[in-house]
């Protein structure tokens, strides 16, 4: 081969694109390197052929409450990218929802941050970490966790059936104002686990007089967190209401993680 033509060879190569990706820099799609990762979920279809009303569909049995302005705003914040067409409708896949679906476990059951859940998202696509599938769960009508045996409020008999303690106890949490029923008598679903709480504490002598602080801590904490949301709430805006109440999640749990350690600390000092 002459220098003339070794030299128009290496200029030919430079001029060629690397092999899966286009001229502009972006992968096409064909990459073929060996340590390429699929993004997470791995095996389920990316073809996006979903309208945001089948998503919705989809998850209303889990999550009640998810709304067209909390998947806008979950798409907002990065969390999952679903395609435009042409006439700018969204357009999601089958591993699009599987996303969606962790996120709002991780909201409802963890009250994870939205940041901290994208860069577990991170952590899954690049392969660093797995999510076994998690089994569907009733929820109430607000999205939140509930009991199988039992979806939606409580009445008092039925409250104390499913947390095992005579119905009395439930009456003096009540009298005590730990627990407020709504006027028809009837209780959230958060009240089960008060319950359960409040009767292991009465097992060493701490009864439902001693509870009253707790009650008085956490109006004072959500009072707090109220001053935090308003600003949001006020906006008449879907995607407002929407950040107002994943924000009401985040700084409440933040309260919870903050009391926890500062009660730990206290206790740790009472040990010989």
């Amino acid at each position: 081969m002459s220098s003339r033509e070794r030299a128009s060879g290496l200029a030919t190569a430079a001029r060629e694109p690397l092999d899966g990706m286009r001229r502009d820099g972006a992968d096409d799609g064909r990459s073929t390197s060996p340590h390429a990762v699929e993004p997470w979920p791995r095996g389920i279809s990316r073809q996006a052929t979903m309208r945001i009303s089948d998503v919705l569909a989809s998850l209303q049995i889990e999550f009640p409450a998810v709304t067209n302005s909390k998947l806008r705003f979950l798409e907002e914040q990065g969390l999952v990218e679903p395609v435009r067409t042409a006439s700018g409708y969204r357009q999601y896949s089958p591993a699009d929802v599987e996303r969606l679906r962790y996120v709002l476990r991780q909201q409802r059951d963890r009250y994870m941050p939205l940041k901290v859940i994208g860069a577990q998202l991170a952590a899954l696509d690049a392969g660093e970490d797995d999510e076994p599938p998690a089994r569907a769960q009733l929820a109430t009508s607000d999205g939140v966790r509930a009991a199988p045996a039992l979806v939606g409020r409580y009445t008092a008999a039925a409250l104390a059936r499913e947390a095992g303690v005579d119905e009395a106890v439930v009456e003096d949490l009540v009298r005590s104002g730990v627990l407020r029923a709504t006027s028809a008598g009837h209780f959230d679903a958060w009240a089960r686990d008060v319950v359960v709480l409040a009767a292991a504490l009465g097992e060493h002598g701490i009864d439902a007089r001693h509870l009253r602080m707790f009650r008085a801590a956490a109006d004072r904490q959500a009072d707090l967190v109220d001053q935090v949301v308003a600003p949001w709430r006020g906006h008449h805006a879907a995607s407002s209401r929407a950040r107002a109440g994943t924000l009401a999640a985040e700084v409440g749990e933040l309260c919870t993680q903050l009391h926890t350690a500062m009660m730990r600390a206290a206790v740790a000092e009472l040990a010989p």
